[in-house]
């Protein structure tokens, strides 16, 4: 994704400068050309591949870059697919690791979740995954290509901010910075990410009816081979997650929940702004009206989802904490005070000189000060303040000033 122009597609170099269509079948040929590998484990994603694949040429209207990042991203996908399955058939016990009572922090975006998670990478006993490993899980392995890691993600990171200058401050991040999950559960193609850097409709329909078991089962085994031997506790972030949280139940009964709650007509005009920055380097054009009443209704649609799990019960109270973005940025330790007597967990003298320090160099998260506004998206506050009036009040969340 976050390649120049004129990087050398392995298997077909001038296609992707093409408007024509690959069949997933023909990505996997490339795919196993350029590695020298052929097995990609019995995890099904081919026709996850397909529904993509067409929806970004019939409904993306990709720019040049668009079809060329796209090529590479889908393949380097693929090539780790190949990469984890080649290291599985060395080493099979890599899954039967356990991946035991992780932390994920998930809810309404924008609502300080990238702040809290960065907080708790602070400690030295959880193990959060890091934005190069999503890119290269093995840098050292031949089909991952030279030189791969974080100095080259890095790299990458740098060109992808020269295309789109104002991500920076929407979404300060880095190749050290913790990854968000909907990064793993790409490597099948069942991932919402996808909709959120291009637009593809029907790709989205289709995964809302397929489910979202199996790229949780994909997001299980990469934690596997991240951790190694280790059994690390594991802090995991995604706003996304609310819209998977039966899958994430299925594939980890254990797990340990951090909802992170705002008022959404505050947070709305933001998400809209990233999801407009992210889509510009990769689209012919955008529309801001389309893409401000896409994330409003997805995001009604998660607020339901949310109140609807937590009436019915669906994890223990044990397991759930509530963070509310004015608690979190007033006082954020005291905030992960609180989180760590709740699931029993303690902070150590190192860990709290650790968050000290992180507070104090970034008391936001890094983030600048902007300034998004509801009209640009077509949205209106009063519509919005009786969308989600149902959510505000089961969660009692403050209502702020809106422009």
């Amino acid at each position: 994704m976050l390649k120049p122009l004129m990087h050398k597609m392995h298997g077909s170099p001038l296609l992707a400068l093409t408007n024509t269509r690959l069949s997933s079948a023909e990505l996997l040929a490339n795919a196993q050309a350029k590695t020298g590998l052929h097995d990609f484990g019995s995890e099904p994603f081919e026709d996850a591949l397909n529904e993509l694949l067409w929806a970004l040429h019939e409904e993306a209207d990709l720019s040049l870059f668009g079809r060329v990042s796209t090529h590479w991203d889908n393949l380097r996908l693929l090539t780790n697919l190949l990469v984890l399955r080649d290291h599985e058939l060395a080493d099979p016990a890599i899954l039967q690791r356990p991946v035991s009572q992780p932390i994920f922090v998930l809810g309404m975006p924008r609502s300080g979740s990238s702040f809290l998670h960065s907080l708790l990478a602070e400690d030295d006993a959880s193990f959060t995954p890091r934005c190069w490993q999503a890119i290269y899980p093995y840098p050292d392995h031949p089909a991952s290509g030279r030189r791969a890691g974080p100095r080259k993600v890095q790299r990458q990171i740098n060109f992808f901010h020269r295309l789109a200058p104002d991500l920076h401050n929407v979404h300060p991040f880095d190749a050290l910075s913790p990854q968000e999950c909907t990064e793993f559960t790409a490597h099948v193609f069942r991932s919402l990410r996808f909709e959120t850097i291009y637009n593809v409709p029907s790709y989205k329909r289709w995964l809302q009816q397929a489910g979202h078991v199996q790229g949780y089962r994909t997001h299980r085994r990469f934690l596997q081979h991240l951790q190694g031997p280790r059994t690390p506790r594991w802090v995991l972030k995604s706003p996304d997650h609310v819209f998977a949280m039966d899958a994430l139940r299925e594939v980890y009964p254990d797990a340990r929940l951090i909802f992170t709650h705002r008022d959404p007509v505050k947070v709305l005009p933001s998400v809209a702004s990233l999801t407009e920055v992210l889509r510009r380097p990769f689209s012919r054009r955008t529309d801001k009206d389309a893409i401000g009443l896409q994330v409003s209704s997805d995001w009604a649609n998660g607020a339901q989802q949310m109140i609807a799990g937590a009436a019915r019960g669906d994890w223990a109270d044990s397991r759930v904490f509530h963070v509310h973005y004015k608690a979190l940025t007033a006082a954020p330790l005291e905030t992960i005070r609180r989180i760590y007597d709740h699931f029993g967990l303690e902070i150590t003298a190192g860990f709290q000189k650790r968050l000290q320090d992180q507070i104090s160099r970034k008391p936001t998260g890094g983030y600048g000060k902007n300034v998004y506004r509801l009209a640009e998206f077509g949205l209106r506050p009063d519509e919005l303040r009786e969308r989600y009036r149902d959510y505000m009040t089961y969660f009692d969340i403050d209502e702020e000033v809106v422009v």
